[in-house]
């Protein structure tokens, strides 16, 4: 029904948010929450900035939390009753944006600090959108197909005041795929009694989704990687590849990059890896979506551990299977030149300053894979024109926004002598308290 994979999905991915992973507010440890760590971040970007204190306390908080019961009747005759949640960040620049997961750990603080990584991400691809998130506490797989469509028209319903096309736009994330999005912009539209394609992105094209939708976050992985080694001065054609994972996000960006002469010689599932000095096809190894599982089953010089994969001697690292991978323990153990975050949060606060005082650059996920977002925005777009765009048009405007993205961070890098994390952050945070600043306070 809906992907195991936590990285293949936009917005995430939760290709939705980003984050420098765990920690304490002072960063000493790894146990952290998700908003802890997303204040964490404001606070200090904050102070790379001459940003209104009142702005940055308006932003340490979610604009409007809706929580709601969810019942539905199982495929038994029973009734269950689900608890979920919409969180709202900030509406600035634009609708709110961010997906919807179906998981059992969905809380409202975890909504409210993905939100939060929403807006940010939003915001550093200069996108006309705020942040949010929402889901409902749910374990999808113990639902039948049938009760996840009940599911997901109830939930829909329950929140259909609080989106819409020009108020909060929904997406896929964790446990929740294209045909979810189906039913629930079929809900909403049964509702308001006329067809309403943009009230949520990531849908089938079939009903107003947009082409290269689900490939988007692996190929703007692909592309910040690439601009990435062009500013070191550095070829993608002299280039080793490790990517943790092969889901949407991973395979994606492995095979845009071995279309481009890199040479990926490890990738790998839940189970472990593969591991190839010469360079894998990747187009041979089926991704989670096309074969689950089915990394290790491959031909290859050697396996290894998910661990093992993340020390390999190579050019660059691309964690994009799950979060909090590259920790404290790990860090100094990294070989990569390089490391680009695919999956959301895959290294934690600590193992962040160890790479940095090591001195390898990581490219944070909020840019490398807004991918997912941009071309859900597009989508948006095509949606309220009620025309679609070719492949070829969605990926020329996705390299277009990746890039300019990527130039805006680069000169707050070199401007600003911070990481590229960091820089990530300064670029989003400046735009949205410029808006902030321009609008005022409502009395």
């Amino acid at each position: 029904m809906a992907s195991e994979a936590a990285a293949d999905h936009d917005e995430a991915t939760d290709t939705e948010a980003g984050s420098s992973g765990t920690g304490t507010e002072s960063g000493d440890s790894e146990t952290e929450s998700i908003l802890q760590t997303a204040r964490r971040q404001l606070q200090r970007a904050a102070g790379y900035l001459d940003v209104d204190s009142n702005v940055v306390e308006r932003l340490y908080h979610p604009t409007k939390v809706q929580e709601v019961t969810v019942p539905i009747e199982r495929d038994d005759g029973t009734v269950e009753v689900f608890t979920g949640y919409r969180a709202q960040h900030d509406s600035v620049r634009g609708p709110y944006k961010g997906g919807l997961r179906f998981h059992p750990d969905v809380t409202r603080d975890e909504c409210v600090g993905l939100g939060m990584w929403m807006t940010w991400k939003c915001a550093v691809m200069d996108l006309p959108f705020g942040g949010a998130k929402g889901g409902v506490a749910v374990d999808p797989k113990g639902l039948s197909g049938a009760e996840t469509e009940r599911l997901t028209r109830r939930f829909a319903e329950e929140i259909r005041d609080v989106i819409g096309p020009t108020k909060d736009i929904p997406a896929p994330d964790m446990g929740t795929d294209p045909q979810t999005m189906a039913w629930l912009m079929d809900a909403y539209s049964m509702q308001e009694g006329e067809t309403i394609p943009g009230a949520v992105t990531g849908k089938p094209p079939v009903v107003g989704g947009s082409e290269g939708r689900e490939e988007a976050p692996g190929r703007s992985v692909a592309i910040v990687t690439r601009e990435l080694l062009e500013y070191y001065d550095r070829d993608v054609t002299d280039t080793t590849v490790a990517v943790q994972g092969y889901g949407s996000v991973a395979a994606n960006a492995a095979r845009l990059l071995d279309n481009w002469g890199g040479t990926v010689v490890a990738v790998s599932d839940v189970n472990g890896g593969i591991y190839e000095p010469g360079g894998l096809d990747t187009g041979a190894v089926p991704s989670h979506d096309e074969e689950p599982e089915a990394v290790t089953r491959q031909n290859a010089s050697a396996t290894l551990t998910n661990e093992e994969l993340l020390e390999l001697d190579v050019d660059v690292l691309v964690p994009a299977a799950v979060g909090n991978v590259i920790t404290k323990k790990n860090a100094p153990d990294i070989e990569a030149d390089f490391v680009v975050e695919g999956a959301n949060g895959p290294t934690t606060s600590v193992a962040d300053e160890i790479l940095a005082d090591r001195g390898v650059p990581v490219v944070p996920d909020i840019l490398a894979n807004a991918g997912g977002v941009t071309v859900s925005y597009f989508e948006w777009l095509q949606d309220i024109n009620r025309r679609s765009w070719s492949l070829e048009r969605v990926n020329e405007e996705l390299e277009t926004e990746m890039v300019a993205a990527w130039n805006a961070v680069r000169e707050a890098y070199e401007t600003r002598e911070v990481t590229w994390r960091d820089a990530a952050y300064v670029v989003a945070l400046s735009r949205v308290a410029t808006a902030h600043e321009a609008r005022g306070l409502w009395p």
